[in-house]
């Protein structure tokens, strides 16, 4: 029961965070979140304001931000976009937001901050990619 109260708080506290920097809510699975935004410097800030907020429930996450061409499927999205946004996000660590460098690059100037994580070769997506923590 505890662990469903947690889990709940934890939905509410992500969801507003979503709509708070304009975001749309695509997909969850468990504790998981995929959303969508209109700029990339709104991603961000909604996954520092996630990984802040959930610490006052004990809990860390981790959030992964890429930018890209996406294809609507009915209400979702699908494409290497989507895919390369989920790998960036499984390589960050426990209250981390790690951001492509595609990203960093379009954030300049927006005073977010980003720590270099180095090249990583993400499962399925071509090439290697730099990675980079925001703060």
């Amino acid at each position: 029961r505890a662990w469903q109260d947690v889990l709940e708080r934890h939905h509410h506290l992500v969801r507003d965070a979503i709509a708070r920097f304009r975001g749309q809510e695509v997909d969850t699975a468990g504790d998981g979140f995929f959303a969508t935004f209109d700029g990339p410097a709104r991603a961000v800030r909604c996954a520092l304001t996630i990984c802040q907020g959930v610490r006052s429930l004990g809990i860390e996450v981790r959030a992964g931000v890429h930018v890209g061409e996406v294809q609507r499927a009915g209400a979702g999205v699908r494409g290497i976009a989507v895919h390369t946004g989920a790998r960036v996000s499984a390589a960050a660590g426990a209250g981390e937001v790690l951001v492509s460098s595609t990203v960093r690059d379009l954030v300049a100037g927006s005073g977010i901050t980003f720590e270099d994580r180095g090249t990583h070769v993400l499962k399925g997506v071509p090439g290697e990619w730099r990675l980079f923590a925001a703060s």
